[in-house]
C-alpha cells in the first residue's frame, strides 16, 4: 500500500508502477497485457502515461502491449459515459500500441449477455485460454466505488458470487446494463492495482483494507501475484496510522 499526498502524486506513482510492470512482462515473456479500469482516478494515470513531455510515455514497449478493458457500460463506444472512450480520449489515442491489439467490450450490443459472451471468446484467444484456464494479466487497474464495488461488481449481486464465467453481464437498475470481468480472472493476475481517491471512498477503505469485509474489492487477492493499494490521503483517512 502507498499513501500519496495528493491526487497528482497518486497518479504519478500508478503510471510509474505501469511503467515497471509493464517491462517486466516484456522482459519476463515478450508480451504485456494489462486490463484498464474506469473512473476518475485512472484517468490521470493513463493522461500522464500519454504525455509526450513526461517520462513514462517512451518507457512502455506499446508494440508488444494487449489492452483490455474490466468492465464497461451498456452504451456505444463515442458515449459520455463509455470507459472505452475515457481511456481512448486520455491514453490509447495519445501513444503507438497497434490497434488490432486493444479489445474493447462490445456495449452498443443491446444483449449485455451476449457481450459478455463474446469478451470471454476473446480472452480465450488472446490468452490462447486451454478449457478451464483463466487469463493471467501482467497488470489489472481497478477502481473503488465509495459502496465498496470494484469493475461492475457490486456488493450482494449474482456477479460478487461468480466463481466460473471470465465475464458476464451486470444488470443495474436505475442505471444501464454492464459487462465485468470476474473475480477469478482478478484473482490470477500477476498483479492488481487499486486506483483510490476521494473522501467519499475512506469508509470503503477502511472495511477492504481491514482483512474482515464481504465488499467486492476486499475479494480481490490474487492467487499467485501481487496486490497493490495506491489511495490519496483523503481515500486514507479512515485508516490507521
Amino acid at each position: 500500500m502507498h499513501i500519496a499526498e495528493t491526487r497528482q502524486a497518486l497518479a504519478e506513482a500508478g503510471a510509474a508502477e505501469f511503467v515497471r510492470r509493464a517491462r517486466e512482462a516484456v522482459e519476463g515473456h515478450g508480451r504485456f497485457r494489462v486490463a484498464l479500469a474506469g473512473g476518475a482516478t485512472p484517468r490521470g494515470v493513463y493522461a500522464r502515461l500519454a504525455d509526450r513531455q513526461g517520462p513514462y510515455r517512451a518507457q512502455i514497449p506499446w508494440e508488444r502491449t494487449f489492452v483490455l478493458f474490466g468492465d464497461e457500460r451498456q452504451v456505444a463506444p463515442d458515449h459520455d459515459d463509455s470507459n472505452f472512450r475515457m481511456a481512448s480520449e486520455t491514453l490509447l489515442r495519445h501513444v503507438p500500441v497497434p490497434e488490432e491489439q486493444v479489445h474493447r467490450m462490445r456495449g452498443e450490443n443491446p444483449d449485455a449477455l451476449r457481450a459478455a459472451e463474446e469478451y470471454e471468446e476473446i480472452l480465450r484467444d488472446v490468452f490462447r485460454l486451454g478449457d478451464g484456464e483463466r487469463p493471467r494479466f501482467d497488470l489489472v487497474l481497478l477502481g473503488m466505488g465509495a459502496d465498496g464495488h470494484t469493475a461492475s461488481i457490486f456488493p450482494g449481486t449474482p456477479a460478487a458470487r461468480e466463481a466460473a464465467r471470465l465475464a458476464m453481464a451486470v444488470k443495474l437498475d436505475p442505471g444501464p446494463d454492464r459487462i465485468t470481468l470476474t473475480l477469478p480472472v482478478f484473482n490470477s493476475a500477476a498483479a492488481a492495482l487499486f486506483l483510490v481517491s476521494g473522501t467519499e471512498k475512506a469508509e470503503a477503505a477502511r472495511q477492504a483494507l481491514g482483512g474482515a469485509s464481504d465488499l467486492p474489492a476486499a475479494q480481490v487477492r490474487p492467487d499467485r501475484g501481487d496486490l497493490l493499494w495506491l489511495l490519496d490521503r483523503d481515500a486514507a483517512a479512515g485508516l490507521p496510522r
